[in-house]
Parts: C-alpha cells; structure tokens; sequence
C-alpha cells in the first residue's frame, strides 16, 4: 500500500504498533503490561470520563492516527468506541483495522451500536460459544481468545496477613442486587414484562441459551409484543441485561446457600445483607481493591469458591485464573470450555450441579495436601500458556493474519 495523506502501509514491520483505546475497565493495564514486556510499540489514547463534543472528538482522533499511524487499534468491549459510528468511520477512512476484545457478553453490548461494519475489524471473544452468533451478525473476523492472567499484577501487597480474611471457605462477587434494579430502571418496562421477569430470567438460567433476548422471544411468545414495545435498542438491551444479571442473581444465591454451614466468608456489596437476611453461619466483608487486596486475600482461604454468571453458559471467569495463579485453591461450577484450558481432577476442581457443593467442600477442607498439589498445578499450567502475554501474542498473529 501507497502512503497517502490518509493511508500508510500497515504491518510492515516484524512488531505492530498498537493504539489502545482506553478506560476504566481492568483489563486495559494487563494489556498495556503485555505490551510493554514483548516490547510492542503502543500509544495509550485515554478520553476520560467527561463527554466530549464532536468536533473536539474528531480532531483528536485524527491527530492521533496520523501522526502515530498505528497498525491497528485495540479495544476492550468496545469502550471508547463510540455508539453513533463516528470512529468506525474514521478509521475506515484512514483503513486501520479495529480488534475488539469482548470479555463480557458482545449481545448485551454492541445492540446499542450504528456503523458496526464501517471499518475493517476483527472480534475476539472470551467465550466460544459466541463465534456463531457473532459472524450471524455480519462480523467476518471472529476468534476465540480465553481471559488470562497477570502473574506480575497479582503479587502479595502486605507483609503481614490480614487475618480477619482468614476463612475456611470464601466467595468474592456481587450480589447482583443493585444492578438489576438499576437496569430494570433503565428499560422501563411494561408491567406484564416486570411481573414475568423473574419467570423469564429463571428460565434462562436454566437453559443452555446464551441470549436473553432470543430465549424470551423463542419461549415466551406472549412477551414478545411487550418486548418488542421497548422500542429502542438501548432499552431492549437493558431488559436483555436484567434477564441475565436476574438468572446470576438466582443462581448464584443458590451456590452461596450451599456454602454457609461452612463458616463462609462473603466479600461483596451490601446486597449480600439483604439476600442473607436471618441465615446464620458466614461472615461478611466489604468489597475488596482488585490489584491491592485480593492477591493478599485468596491465599487466606481454604477453598476459594466460584460460580459463574449467567452471562457464559460454556466459557470460564477471570476467577478461574485469578486464585491459582495466586496460589490458592479454587472450587468451581463446571463449565464446558475449561477442560480446553486445565486437566480436570489434577489442576481444576469443579460441581456440575449446587447439590454437589457440601459434599466437594467437606473433602477438600479435609484434604490440605490435595489443595496444595492442585493449586500449584494450575499456577504452572497458567504461567505456561495463560497468562496475557500468551493472549496478546495470539490476538497480534491473529490481525497480522488477517489484515496484512
């Protein structure tokens, strides 16, 4: 390719040049991280909290492509992309490629978006089960990429252990209380949707459906005008969301019921208080800092719990790395994807079903020289081939691939 005011040869060189978009969203310091140690040239593009004018929008963008010229730019769950198409559109303009990593549900996200196809880009999904879906909606690039984990970022803090963490057992999560006030709030549904959301929301849960939207459409046809009657797609996907956030919520208030005869630990929000009013037997605890607290606390506890939202019927959550790479134990809710990551029985320990919790907790907190040997497993199988250096090796060979 010729340089041109607006175009400039891409991948020429044996490392990219990345520009990545910027947010709040943890991730983006272990991708930055990743980079910096494969020694990936890289601009980090931050457009802050504040709104910003359109004007003001394009001409910083266009600053910043022309005098960077980036391969590609990466972003994670679209952030930074905005939803009206503006950069979409830019950088078809200037023809770079744009790699959206999506470590949370794409369908609860890009609903609200115009101009999906304006640039050439490619989709990188945490969950397998998504690929389909995602090429139904018109994307050509889509790949598999699992989450991972950060062996620099989740070291101890503290030389003293904080001992008021010390639990025989332990769970790390929200509540998912508030979130599906707060989306329920936002969709403003009808008050036949209202009264039948929990139904619906059940349901999925249960089902091996991926998409909230479609499971209520497929299975509920009598919703389906009432649905349809949110009208525009950020209310729809607001509904989409508290289906989801609801089934979580169900779900895993049934694994933590499970959990309290054995002294549990619960770190979270307060909604924790009011889904545990008058059970005895756990402990609570405020949230905890990502990068501060949680390497100091996961060691603390006998057996780090974990069940998974609803969000990914098959693919695994960031917790599944998270503890052992910390070298702690994790017990785990099966899910179909990670027998590709970790040798079952010997580097992870999962229930198929909550009926199986008690029973798997009281072998493990008898067996600490077991929880060791699978702990350590899994922190070795996660340094050799899970760790974001390894995701971010694969996602670049796959944009060179692809866009070269």
């Amino acid at each position: 390719m010729q340089s041109t005011l607006t175009t400039w040869p891409k991948f020429r060189e044996e490392k990219p040049r990345i520009l990545l978009l910027t947010s709040q969203y943890f991730l983006i310091g272990e991708l930055e991280a990743a980079c910096r140690r494969l020694d990936i040239e890289h601009l980090l593009m931050d457009f802050g909290t504040r709104e910003m004018d359109l004007d003001t929008f394009v001409s910083k963008m266009v600053s910043t492509l022309t005098s960077f010229k980036p391969d590609f730019v990466l972003t994670v769950n679209h952030l930074g992309v905005d939803r009206e198409g503006v950069l979409t559109t830019l950088l078809d303009k200037f023809d770079v490629p744009l790699a959206s990593w999506f470590v949370d549900n794409p369908h609860l996200i890009l609903g609200a978006y115009q101009n999906l196809h304006d640039a050439r880009s490619a989709i990188f999904t945490w969950d397998v089960d998504n690929i389909e879906s995602l090429k139904e909606m018109g994307f050509d690039n889509v790949f598999h990429l699992p989450l991972a984990a950060d062996p620099t970022r989740l070291v101890p803090n503290r030389a003293e252990p904080v001992e008021a963490w010390r639990a025989p057992i332990s769970f790390v999560g929200n509540s998912m209380l508030t979130k599906t006030i707060r989306r329920i709030e936002a969709a403003m549904p009808s008050q036949r949707l209202v009264e039948s959301g929990i139904m619906v929301a059940k349901a999925f849960g249960e089902s091996e459906e991926r998409c909230s939207g479609r499971f209520l459409k497929k299975n509920f046809p009598e919703l389906r005008d009432d649905f349809e009657a949110l009208g525009t797609p950020e209310r729809k996907q607001a509904f989409e969301t508290f289906l989801t956030w609801q089934a979580t919520l169900m779900y895993r208030l049934d694994c933590v019921l499970r959990i309290l005869d054995f002294d549990a630990l619960i770190v979270g929000d307060p909604g924790w208080h009011e889904l545990l009013q008058g059970r005895e037997g756990w402990r609570y605890h405020s949230e905890l800092s990502y990068y501060e607290d949680l390497p100091d606390f996961y060691p603390l506890s006998d057996i780090n719990f974990n069940c998974t939202s609803q969000q990914m019927k098959g693919a695994v959550n960031q917790r599944v790395f998270d503890v052992p790479c910390c070298g702690a134990f994790l017990l785990t809710d099966y899910r179909r994807q990670m027998e590709d990551l970790f040798e079952p029985g010997r580097e992870i320990v999962f229930y198929n079903h909550p009926d199986e919790i008690p029973g798997l907790v009281d072998i493990y907190l008898n067996a600490p020289d077991k929880r060791q040997r699978i702990a350590e497993a899994a922190r070795t199988r996660i340094l050799a081939e899970h760790t974001y250096d390894h995701r971010m090796a694969s996602l670049l060979e796959n944009m060179r691939q692809t866009f070269a």
